[in-house]
């Protein structure tokens, strides 16, 4: 495994336990904007990776990129995908996707049926700063409608957003129980899931408190039994 310098984000993300996971892989990058993690997988072991991303115009920076750091024969870029993959993952991602519903499924269609779904993503909606830009101090984005918030916006962005799924980007507004409901519906199950607090709130941290003191998801998908079937 090449070795990897204090700002690898795989491991700020994961720790180094995300590395024997790799091992041996064919891993599908979903959302891999300018290709650096799927670089770093092919890095550290991983036997394929499959950059995938709606923008051609990252992409081609993520090819140039895996060219010049030697792995360009393992790394793909592309806009769609069909080769099935050992595992999925997907980093900051969730709460933008404007179908999460969707995209699971696209993930199942994509995934061996012994395979595994990696999921980091947050803030989720409740966080201080679930609003992302329209968190212009600590949960300004649930004292404010969204009208107000887009108005407000407006003064500096002309993209003609009228809502906050319109923006670049995208928000789905996406809380943990709906991320879990939205599992519950589809083909798979949770292996595991962590909640991880924001540091200041850990000690008020639990089941009650944890859409408004979470500050990121993580978790790791698989096929139900019976979808496998």
């Amino acid at each position: 495994m090449a070795a990897l310098g204090p700002k690898s984000r795989l491991r700020v993300i994961w720790g180094d336990a995300i590395f024997p996971m790799l091992q041996g892989k064919s891993v599908l990058d979903f959302g891999c904007g300018e290709g650096s993690e799927a670089i770093e997988m092919a890095q550290c072991g991983a036997d394929y990776v499959i950059g995938l991303d709606i923008r051609e115009e990252v992409l081609a920076t993520a090819r140039q990129r895996a060219k010049a750091a030697g792995v360009e024969q393992r790394c793909e870029f592309t806009t769609k995908a069909s080769r099935l993959v050992d595992m999925v993952i997907s980093i900051d991602a969730f709460e933008h996707f404007e179908d999460p519903e969707g995209i699971l499924r696209l993930m199942e269609g994509l995934l061996k049926p012994e395979g595994e779904v990696v999921i980091n993503f947050g803030p989720t909606w409740y966080h201080p700063l679930g609003g992302h830009l329209f968190s212009i101090f600590p949960w300004a984005h649930l004292l404010f409608s969204e009208k107000a918030l887009i108005r407000w916006r407006a003064d500096f962005r002309s993209d003609g957003a009228t809502r906050f799924s319109e923006i670049s980007g995208g928000l789905n507004q996406i809380t943990i129980k709906r991320f879990e409901q939205i599992v519950g519906r589809s083909a798979f199950e949770f292996r595991s899931l962590e909640l991880v607090p924001i540091r200041r709130l850990r000690p008020v941290h639990c089941a009650l408190t944890r859409e408004f003191t979470t500050a990121v998801v993580r978790c790791t998908l698989v096929k139900r039994k019976q979808a496998q079937g």
